[in-house]
């Protein structure tokens, strides 16, 4: 991303990010399952989260410096070398760890007897690469026309659109039958998704982030223009959610180690989360406080850090020790599914909305330079507060904002069936694990 010069070349660096990103997570997260005991774990997937506190409030601060006194490749470049050096001290762990399984004969090198081609076609069968390739065509040509059609003269009778469309629904048809009848090993466990506890923890962890990305995406253009926050102190603003997520959820996983209960948890955090996200349809009209903004922001984060840990004590509950691997890849793919659709939905309302509103808000005088308002944050900064243009651009961004919050809010409600059916599992009822855990 620091030298890409084209958004084909930023779109493969998001992909490679994203990969290394999520892997990571999903790895010290299988790491933390392994070691620890079913009651405690909550609290210690909790506690990992904590350095977001402090990122919350050094990242802001870094991206108000690189962009007044840096560049945007440098912002990227700086994480080449940072991120390389906070990983040595766990992969060092985990490379120690595998000298000394070896050493006591638990950790057996077994040659498979494959050539290398067969190792390939192994592998490719291994992890379904066909399904993957047809799962991930799926939904990128079904969610993409949400925010491309705006841009298309015939808007939705578009060729490209309804074709895109089209290849993408015959693709998830395709998945689905390749998964029944094709596929040797299956991308998706089906077998697990005929267990309430385990298809309703994916559920609720996929409808928390599609609401959740259908309003986040353009948070922080809009606390710059409609509150005239810095960059800085939108930033802050922002990461309210993960700061105070990443609190709560310690305070979370420590009342399951002590309760047992999860289930009840679960069960009043949808409704805060409602009603976090329904009062800041309230907020985002023209001239609310940002201390409102504020408040709803909190209210959000208690839900998120009581869900997303109730979601991965529910789903490891519900499978024997050698799944929770498997439970977990689930979660983190529902997770994904929900926020791919809660920003394509996002992108849609946006593109849909701002540059509709901006010619009936604007001034005649600056009707001829929406699209240049539309596609710029800059320039939407650069008229002062209180000139027509900035108040036009700022009722704009209230119709769109609110909209966006709508569709957020609409999708939430259902979250509540979905935790209903759970087992409410008591964690000190389950037999403890063998080997050393916390």
């Amino acid at each position: 991303m620091a030298c890409c010069k084209g958004v084909e070349t930023y779109a493969a660096a998001q992909v490679l990010y994203w990969l290394g990103h999520n892997g990571m997570a999903y790895v010290l997260d299988v790491f933390l399952a392994d070691t620890s005991s079913l009651k405690n774990r909550g609290w210690l997937f909790a506690f990992s989260t904590s350095p977001y506190i402090a990122t919350t409030f050094a990242g802001p601060a870094a991206a108000q410096a690189f962009y007044r006194f840096s560049s945007w490749r440098w912002a990227f470049g700086t994480f080449t070398i940072l991120l390389p050096s906070a990983s040595v001290p766990v992969v060092s762990i985990f490379i120690f760890s595998r000298r000394k399984a070896r050493s006591k004969g638990y950790l057996e090198k077994k040659s498979s007897g494959r050539t290398l081609l067969q190792s390939v076609q192994h592998y490719l069968v291994e992890f379904d690469v066909v399904g993957m390739i047809l799962v991930i065509a799926a939904f990128a040509l079904i969610l993409l026309p949400l925010s491309m059609a705006s841009y298309q003269n015939a808007k939705w009778k578009s060729p490209a659109i309804i074709s895109m469309l089209v290849i993408g629904g015959c693709c998830l048809v395709a998945f689905v039958i390749w998964e029944r009848f094709g596929a040797r090993v299956c991308l998706a466990p089906f077998h697990l998704l005929v267990d309430g506890t385990v298809v309703g923890a994916c559920l609720v962890t996929g409808t928390v982030f599609l609401s959740f990305y259908c309003w986040d995406m353009y948070f922080l253009s809009y606390l710059q223009v409609v509150h005239n926050q810095t960059i800085r102190n939108a930033g802050y603003i922002a990461n309210i959610y993960s700061v105070g997520t990443c609190v709560w959820s310690i305070a979370t996983g420590g009342i399951i180690r002590a309760t047992g209960r999860f289930k009840h948890l679960a069960l009043a955090a949808i409704p805060l989360q409602i009603l976090g996200v329904g009062l800041m349809i309230f907020c985002r009209r023209p001239g609310t406080h940002v201390g409102f903004v504020i408040l709803c922001q909190i209210l959000i984060a208690l839900s998120g850090g009581t869900l997303v840990i109730c979601e991965q004590i529910a789903i490891m509950a519900a499978v024997s020790h050698s799944q929770v691997a498997v439970v977990l890849a689930m979660l983190g793919l529902f997770s994904s599914i929900g926020s791919a659709i809660g920003q394509a939905i996002a992108g849609a309302i946006w593109t849909h909305t701002l540059p509709k509103y901006l010619q009936i808000y604007l001034p005649e005088s600056a009707k001829g330079k929406a699209m240049e308002i539309y596609a710029s944050l800059p320039t939407q900064l650069s008229y002062p507060m209180g000139s027509p243009e900035r108040e036009a651009i700022i009722s704009a961004y209230a119709v769109g904002q609110q909209w966006m919050l709508v569709a957020g809010i609409s999708v939430l409600p259902v979250a509540i069936v979905w935790v209903l059916l759970w087992r409410n599992i008591q964690l000190k009822d389950i037999e403890k694990d063998k080997g050393i855990v916390v």
